[in-house]
């Protein structure tokens, strides 16, 4: 796939030229996170303590990747529904997330925080763990492994896929297709 090469972090110049519908290939870090690590991370907010890494300008892919297989860096690690981190978001984006990477709709508070926040919504195509964990060149834990595949890992990606589906103009690639197809 061809797209527009972006590097994280994120910075505000690279959010601010990105459209809904656009392609990129994301190189750099990612961490990974999911239900369990996010409710966690939500905790320690509470308890006024920090987080397991520093979120500014960063990117959280919504993953959980099988265990890799000999002579692998990570198993399939296809992307999960975002909707069920949709509590968790907008206080990441205040504290400073820029992206996150995942499936499906986002409701319109997160929407809404995208926009104000200057980050951005990426979507990964379900389906293709194995071959976006091609795009893993190195993992490592950064917290909670004992939530196994739920663990927040720090991802080393090159030219890792997706597309823009929110970006900080309130344009949202998922409502606009079905505008679109029903103009025809």
């Amino acid at each position: 796939m061809s797209g527009k090469h972006i590097t994280t972090p994120l910075s505000n110049e690279v959010i601010e030229s990105l459209r809904a519908g656009d392609r990129v290939l994301i190189s750099g870090v990612v961490y990974a996170a999911r239900d369990a690590a996010h409710k966690r991370m939500m905790e320690l907010l509470e308890k006024g303590e920090p987080l397991p890494f520093d979120v500014k300008g960063q990117v959280i892919y919504y993953v959980g990747p099988t265990p890799a297989k000999p002579g692998q860096v990570i198993g399939s690690a296809g992307p999960t529904t975002s909707g069920r981190m949709d509590k968790y978001a907008p206080k990441l984006l205040d504290l400073g997330l820029k992206g996150m990477i995942g499936k499906g709709y986002r409701n319109q508070e997160v929407r809404d925080s995208i926009a104000r926040n200057k980050a951005v919504y990426f979507a990964a195509v379900g389906g293709s763990g194995a071959l976006l964990a091609k795009s893993i060149q190195a993992q490592e834990i950064v917290a909670y492994e004992d939530l196994g595949p739920e663990a927040i890992r720090k991802l080393v990606v090159d030219s890792f896929s997706a597309v823009v589906i929110n970006d900080i103009y309130g344009n949202d690639l998922y409502l606009q297709g079905v505008e679109n197809y029903r103009e025809d």
